[in-house]
């Protein structure tokens, strides 16, 4: 199976729908949510996680409830754009357990994050620990969210 969404049937997908939704539905309660017995969607599952397509079942946390609520996305631009600095750069940052999201990118910053702390305070000592960490940092811009409006990790399959 490649990677391409085209390449799942109604079935994968809608397995794939009902985990994003509630990872810890049964076997059994997957089965019958597709009309299968569950040696067929067992066996689904399982060509889905060889396959890549299910990466991972996880528990998602509410921030709020455990005091971590504040948001900034960073922005980072450098002058090195070396495969030495970048194998660094990554490995240095993916340490970061405030780091949530990570992303090479085009345009006008070489990098963005989005890093998830409990208070500004916090996200100072982030700050001041990564441009410690890291040198041929030109420029690193943070801007802080006021308001979450939409969350969701559910892909649209």
């Amino acid at each position: 199976m490649s990677n391409k969404i085209a390449d799942l049937d109604k079935t994968d997908r809608t397995l794939l729908r009902l985990l994003q939704h509630d990872a810890t539905l049964s076997l059994a309660e997957l089965a019958d949510a597709v009309n299968l017995t569950t040696t067929p969607c067992w066996k689904r599952l399982k060509r889905l996680e060889e396959s890549g397509v299910l990466r991972q079942r996880v528990a998602l946390l509410e921030p709020a409830k455990i005091g971590l609520s504040f948001i900034a996305f960073v922005q980072i631009k450098t002058s090195n754009h070396s495969k030495e600095w970048y194998h660094c750069f990554v490995a240095t940052v993916s340490e970061f357990p405030e780091v949530m999201e990570f992303y090479r990118m085009a345009g006008e910053y070489d990098y963005m994050m989005k890093v998830q702390v409990a208070d500004m305070q916090a996200f100072d000592s982030f700050y001041k620990k990564l441009v410690n960490s890291i040198e041929g940092l030109t420029n690193v811009t943070s801007t802080f969210a006021m308001e979450p409006l939409k969350y969701t990790t559910a892909l649209p399959v």
